[in-house]
């Protein structure tokens, strides 16, 4: 809705109509302009150039924010000021940075905001231009040099036209499997990483050009990317330019990117460095010269740089409707072309660590496309993250009260989200607390690091994730917590409430997964008060094991599972690793491939209670894992194995289960849902016999809510 006080120029169709609205006292001044027709020079009070070439819209994002301050610093704009960008692509030589000077107040905000009717976008990468025809491989393509100036840290992504381009890469589909270790001694030490193994048969060469290749390496919940050096026929074992994360096992999975010999089809590009050039197979009918093509240059398109060690933050600014893209961070850089960010204004460190090859979890140390510190009370409505060799939204240190919501992350290097902080902070005002992520759709992540989480939750308590559709991504969905055991943890009273969480591991289906140790939800430490209710999770796959729905891991406590429905998972609806006190109650979980529950560590502690529970399934066993000691609590639920009804638990028949004091009144009887067989988990008529303690809820609210 139009404020009074100011007139809004509108183009359409070709023509200019102007819409004149009577006002209060807004004055056009609190209004400015951003077009990428505009000029710097300019006042950026009207939103096109005048006729005279005299006045219009500024051009740059960063003008737009400092004369927001000057209108600030002159006290002008009471009910805050609004920067409207036209449509187009922005983009930045720096970071767009956002300081406590450019905060607005809850009365009166800061505004960015598309234009009315278009989708601007302010984009950390670099066009390539100036293309020539070239042949490779006995195929035709084209090569464009990198621009002048860049760092000399490799690219590793291209866009065609908003799509993405893969890297040189062998083979086409799928993985290739280790071998073994090439150097045959005997490896005690998991996680001590190693610079070689054995490969199987010829999968292979010697190629011409191999130290500019890259074997990325998925083993056990992390993935390590390694250069290549040298391939040796004879022993068929390759060396690497770095260890990899932890020890490599027979089985794990691999594949090559960059060698220019395996630049052979549509859609494929080679960066030579030493060269700085990118050779380009453009996907069929696609003239690049015609064609708008992106390489990332920033690793950081938006920052809000808050002050949390003296109290100054980032306040109420809002984000709407806008468009971030075209970022990548790697080890061998802090961010392409420009030099390492200065920490005292990041508030963070992502200086380049050329030795490093892999995370050991989460991939968390990938820095956010939009990165915030000491932000307060902001929010991202109806915005998009896309085209990023990053994680989309980090919102770290002293990070409260913040709000995305509406918004769309998609094709992302790593995850989408990040609350908090791996480091416990003494201070409430500089913890990250508070921030909610709701109604958005977070999809196609871990394209440079496949061990990302799509939503991480830190040392961070508070949080509301709600109503959003996160899927397609190799590791987990969500996870809360950074605590191993039962030591000190901050990640409490969080809420993750009506989401539907789907195809983790396996990011569509006839896809092998990659990875394993992995959830639909996963939790570590201390949660005490957090809730996890209403959501949908299914198709959870993982390769060696821990395909899990569920996963209360590593001294999880006193979390509560309430009113969820998982099913097809490869290794249980719900697992927990080791932890106390927590209760799993009311949920549905069907249809695991190699087991329904599973305990792995005994503790002299209740472990966890299993009440007013349904589990449905076809084949296989109800438990696996130690049920040596039971230490856990179960009742009120109902068991159906539609192949066979005789169930054992762990190796005790019904009613040598019930004798030890557990399901005193639950059930093995057919619940009769209404069509499982096609994902429809209502009850039909009949259910009531079947049940006990559990009380039927209602899933179609998971994921985004209608606007």
């Amino acid at each position: 809705m139009l404020r009074p006080g100011f007139t809004r120029v509108i183009i359409a169709l070709g023509s200019l109509s102007i819409l004149p609205v009577s006002t209060n006292a807004l004055g056009e001044s609190r209004l400015i302009y951003v077009s990428p027709r505009g000029d710097d020079s300019w006042s950026g009070r009207v939103p096109e150039p005048s006729p005279d070439g005299k006045d219009g819209p500024v051009v740059s994002p960063r003008r737009a924010r400092d004369l927001a301050r000057s209108i600030r610093r002159a006290g002008q704009g009471p009910d805050g000021v609004r920067i409207e960008l036209r449509g187009g692509t922005y983009f930045l030589d720096a970071p767009l940075t956002i300081t406590p000077e450019d905060s607005g107040s809850e009365r009166a905000p800061t505004t960015w905001a598309a234009f009315p009717g278009v989708s601007p976008v302010l984009s950390g990468g670099s066009r390539l231009t100036a293309w020539t025809r070239t042949a490779i491989n006995d195929r035709d393509a084209w090569v464009a040099r990198l621009p002048d100036g860049e760092s000399p840290a490799a690219v590793r992504e291209l866009w065609v036209d908003g799509i993405r381009m893969q890297r040189a890469r062998w083979p086409k589909a799928g993985t290739l499997a280790v071998a073994g270790l090439g150097d045959g001694r005997k490896h005690d030490d998991w996680s001590r990483g190693v610079a070689e193994f054995a490969y199987e048969g010829a999968d292979l060469k010697p190629w011409p050009g191999l130290p500019t290749g890259e074997a990325i390496v998925a083993n056990r919940w992390t993935e390590s990317h390694l250069p290549l050096e040298a391939v040796d026929e004879a022993r068929r074992v390759v060396r690497l330019g770095k260890r990899s994360v932890f020890l490599l096992e027979k089985g794990d999975r691999y594949w090559i990117e960059n060698v220019k010999a395996h630049l052979t089809d549509p859609g494929e590009f080679f960066v030579d460095q030493a060269h700085r050039t990118v050779t380009l197979i453009p996907p069929r009918g696609i003239d690049p010269n015609a064609a708008e093509v992106v390489v990332p240059r920033l690793a950081l398109v938006l920052r809000l740089a808050g002050r949390t060690e003296s109290g100054r933050f980032v306040e109420h600014v809002a984000f709407r409707g806008i468009g971030f893209a075209h970022a990548e961070w790697f080890f061998d850089h802090a961010y392409v072309g420009s030099p390492a960010l200065d920490e005292a204004e990041s508030g963070r460190s992502i200086q380049p660590d050329a030795s490093a090859s892999g995370f050991p979890q989460a991939a968390v140390g990938v820095p956010g496309l939009i990165s915030g510190r000491g932000v307060r009370s902001c929010s991202f409505e109806g915005c998009s993250v896309s085209h990023a060799g990053t994680y989309g939204i980090e919102l770290g240190e002293g990070c409260q009260r913040n709000r995305i919501s509406r918004c769309t992350l998609i094709d992302l290097g790593a995850g989408g989200v990040k609350f908090g902080e791996t480091a416990i902070r003494a201070e409430a005002g500089r913890q990250a607390s508070g921030n909610e992520l709701t109604d958005c759709v977070i999809a196609d992540g871990g394209r440079l690091f496949p061990s990302c989480v799509a939503v991480w939750v830190g040392q961070s308590p508070g949080n509301v994730i709600a109503h959003n559709d996160i899927h397609g991504f190799w590791y987990t969905g969500i996870s809360i917590g950074w605590t191993w055991g039962y030591g000190p943890a901050t990640a409490s009273k969080n809420l993750v409430e009506s989401n539907h969480v789907h195809h983790i591991g396996k990011p569509s289906d006839g896809v092998e997964p990659i990875l394993s140790d992995m959830a639909g939800i996963y939790t570590l430490g201390n949660l005490e008060g957090t809730v996890i209710r209403h959501n949908v999770f299914h198709d959870i796959a993982a390769r060696v094991y821990g395909g899990w729905g569920i996963y209360f891991d590593e001294g999880t406590t006193r979390i509560v599972a309430e009113n969820n429905l998982v099913y097809r998972t490869t290794h249980g609806g719900f697992h927990q690793h080791y932890g106390k006190e927590n209760t799993f109650r009311n949920n549905i979980i069907a249809f695991a491939r190699d087991a329904q529950i599973q305990r792995t560590r005994v503790e002299d502690h209740l472990s966890f209670r299993f009440v007013d529970n349904i589990v449905y399934w076809d084949k296989g066993p109800l438990f696996s894992g130690d049920w040596s000691k039971t230490q856990a609590a179960f009742d009120g639920n109902t068991y159906w194995r539609t192949s066979d009804p005789d169930i054992r638990f762990d190796r005790r028949s019904w009613d040598e289960w019930r004798k030890t004091g557990q399901d005193r009144t639950s059930k093995i009887a057919d619940p009769r849902f209404l069509n499982p067989a096609a994902d429809d988990f209502r009850l039909g008529d009949g259910s009531a016999a079947a049940l006990v303690g559990f009380v039927p809820f209602d899933i179609d609210g998971a994921g985004p809510r209608p606007r």
